[in-house]
C-alpha cells in the first residue's frame, strides 16, 4: 500500500495494544478504518494475525 501523503510503503506497525500502518518514508500512521476500503492483500493477510483492532 502507498502513503496518501507521500505515496511510501505503508507497513503495518503495533504498539501497545493497538495496530496502526506506517509509513516507511514519512513516518505518517494511519488508523485500519481510514484506509480500509483501500487494503490490497499483502496488508490484509498481515493483519488476519490480530484477533482484534483497537480503534483509538
Amino acid at each position: 500500500m502507498e502513503c496518501k501523503k507521500c505515496t511510501g510503503k505503508l507497513e503495518v506497525h503495533r504498539s501497545c495494544r493497538r495496530v496502526r500502518l506506517r509509513c516507511t518514508a514519512c513516518g505518517k500512521e494511519y488508523q485500519i478504518h481510514e484506509v480500509a476500503s483501500e487494503l490490497d492483500r499483502e496488508t490484509e493477510e498481515l493483519l488476519e494475525c490480530y484477533t482484534a483492532i483497537i480503534y483509538d
